[in-house]
């Protein structure tokens, strides 16, 4: 028996009732199944169940249960056309349940290192890297993506209550309307932030936990952006230190300036509808300050 950690049935409880209901079954079927011996105690990420486990051949692994969705569907498929030496590696899946035996990393990441700016220069250039390689056919797309957000947009906006806010979404809106002809087709992660950039034996860092898309290396940028927040903030002039986080993605990547604008407001837009959906009536202080900083 396991015990299901609490975040993941506060996030799934009314969501994925039947998928909760069934992890202690799912683990004794993979591990059976993959004969692996669980190593320690479960850990969670938002949206999946991680167990320590260790193979028959005496390799340390990670048994990934989650349910199936757009994002975990393909996880597998991205994380084996990436290189190797920039990800996590696959030992084991099952398509049918988006269930992952990944190899043992180090629980370090990113977020760890005490100099945010190094930190920040490193996964700019595993993001690089990662968004160079085409995806391959059956990702979900960036132009679909795109498309839902600007259909979306008319219904949402006027939830917010300020008109100032409501002015600069709809700006966000006419960004991205202007690049919606052109989404690109590179293989995006989508969350590349700190905290899915974990060390390794092999490699100092790889790349963990992509919600794998199709499109414009510019849509990487913000989750980068707006984590290590604090650091941002100890600088003693937030909206310079946002800046100078974006213009160093800029100079490592060699995204150009206006794409990386034009889809950041696109990743800005797609927080504030979700936050909107879910009842906010405001635009939350991080993401005003971020396009502050960027579009002012």
């Amino acid at each position: 028996m396991i015990e299901i950690p609490a975040k993941l049935i506060r996030n799934h409880s009314a969501t994925a009732p039947a998928w909760l209901d069934g992890l202690p079954a799912a683990v004794e079927r993979y591990v059976d199944e993959w004969q692996l011996t669980v190593s320690g105690e479960p850990l969670s990420g938002e949206a999946s169940l991680i167990l320590p486990v260790v193979r028959r051949d005496g390799t340390a692994a990670m048994l990934k249960l989650q349910s199936v969705n757009e994002e975990s569907e393909s996880e597998a498929l991205a994380l084996r056309t990436w290189h190797h030496d920039d990800v996590v590696e696959v030992l084991e899946d099952d398509p049918e349940t988006s269930t992952l035996l990944l190899e043992r990393l180090e629980s370090r990441s990113l977020d760890d290192m005490p100099d945010h700016v190094e930190a920040t220069r490193i996964l700019a250039e595993l993001l690089g890297r990662l968004s160079a390689v085409p995806a391959p056919a059956g990702i979900r797309r960036l132009a679909d993506v795109a498309a839902g957000m600007l259909e979306d947009a008319p219904r949402l906006i006027p939830r917010l209550v300020d008109p100032a806010e409501r002015a600069l979404t709809w700006r966000l809106v006419a960004q991205v309307t202007e690049l919606l002809p052109e989404p690109g087709d590179r293989l995006l992660h989508w969350d590349l932030h700190y905290y899915n950039v974990l060390a390794a034996k092999r490699q100092p860092w790889l790349a963990i936990d992509p919600k794998p898309l199709a499109g414009d290396p510019a849509f990487e940028l913000m989750p980068a952006v707006w984590n290590r927040w604090d650091d941002l903030v100890a600088t003693g002039d937030l909206s310079r230190a946002i800046r100078d986080r974006f213009d160093l993605m800029l100079d490592v990547t060699g995204i150009a300036r206006d794409r990386a604008l034009g889809w950041t407001a696109g990743r800005i837009l797609q927080n504030i509808l979700w936050f909107t959906e879910d009842g906010d009536t405001r635009i939350e202080d991080e993401l005003a300050v971020v396009a502050d900083a960027l579009y002012r």
